[in-house]
């Protein structure tokens, strides 16, 4: 198949949010599309766009709307043909795509793990009785109180900068931010325990980036199929149809992690009651194929385990 490529008379317009994460995912994207097609930087723009969930930050997602609120108005632009492709965080992408939107690309995953932020270093499990910490994430602060009831969570929201901030100022003890976050912007100065996965399994798709585009733009199928990462395909396929399972959102304390070994995919999931009061896990192999049929077998499992009122906070 042939295809126009990119010029500086007419680029190719990548579509993000304009925190520094999302502008570090965007140029990953153009630099990968750069070096794989040999074309200039002129040859793109990257067109910033404000989400709802970027300009509200002093409320919880959940009583704003979810994870729609980072997507919803890139998508409109993407539909409407302002932008050629999107760029996300695939955590906060929905199950659900609106019709004539397509995810079928995705770069190599970084480390999926979180990490536990303190000013001073340590450890979670150092923190003394009665501190406080701070998260706007439901599943974190879950698994937080799951594991150390003696804990205050806070809410806490905001990009890596005011996050570190808001510890300087007191306004917490501690926090989490995902090692990938952390990686992709090179904050080596931000001090940080990564947390094994064992200890605290990562939100669903952490660490992937997915670009989305319009189901019959087949120039930007073309170009995004050069760069698409097979293994991290492979692996947000049973994570996410776990996920859509169990019907997740931000309202939602659900955490899964896919894992490859040969032709082998290892599923670990995991649900939990918002007040920390009560954590289902369970973990299912198969034929990597069947990664799909294995995340809706593996939320089955857990939704039975769970019973009337596992969640009466939906």
């Amino acid at each position: 198949m042939t295809f126009t490529l990119p010029t500086p008379a007419q680029t190719f317009k990548i579509g993000t949010r304009g925190s520094p994460l999302a502008l570090a995912q965007a140029h990953e994207t153009r630099t990968r599309i750069m070096a794989h097609f040999d074309l200039p930087a002129e040859a793109f723009e990257i067109v910033v766009i404000s989400t709802q969930g970027d300009r509200v930050l002093d409320r919880a997602l959940k009583e704003i709307g979810g994870k729609g609120l980072f997507t919803r108005e890139i998508e409109d632009q993407l539909l409407d043909g302002s932008i050629d492709i999107a760029v996300h965080s695939m955590k906060d992408m929905p199950v659900d795509q609106p019709e004539g939107l397509m995810l079928d690309c995705y770069l190599p995953r970084e480390n999926p793990c979180d990490a536990f932020i303190h000013l001073d270093g340590g450890t979670l499990a150092d923190l003394p009785s009665g501190s406080v910490v701070g998260t706007s994430s439901l599943r974190r602060k879950s698994q937080l109180l799951y594991k150390r009831p003696d804990l205050t969570v806070v809410e806490f929201r905001g990009n890596v900068q005011t996050r570190l901030k808001k510890l300087n100022d007191g306004v917490a003890a501690a926090t989490f931010l995902a090692m990938a976050g952390l990686n992709r912007l090179n904050a080596t100065d931000v001090p940080r325990t990564e947390i094994s996965v064992d200890d605290m399994l990562p939100a669903v798709a952490q660490g992937a980036i997915g670009i989305e585009r319009r189901c019959d733009d087949h120039r930007s199928g073309a170009l995004l199929e050069a760069l698409h990462h097979r293994e991290t395909g492979e692996r947000l396929a049973a994570e996410r149809a776990f996920l859509a399972a169990l019907d997740g959102s931000c309202e939602t304390p659900i955490a899964g992690l896919a894992t490859l070994d040969g032709g082998t995919l290892r599923l670990r999931g995991e649900i939990l009651r918002t007040d920390g009061s009560e954590a289902l896990f369970d973990e299912i192999s198969g034929a990597v194929e069947d990664g799909a049929q294995l995340g809706r077998d593996l939320a089955a499992r857990l939704l039975a385990r769970a019973g009337d009122g596992f969640f009466d906070w939906k």
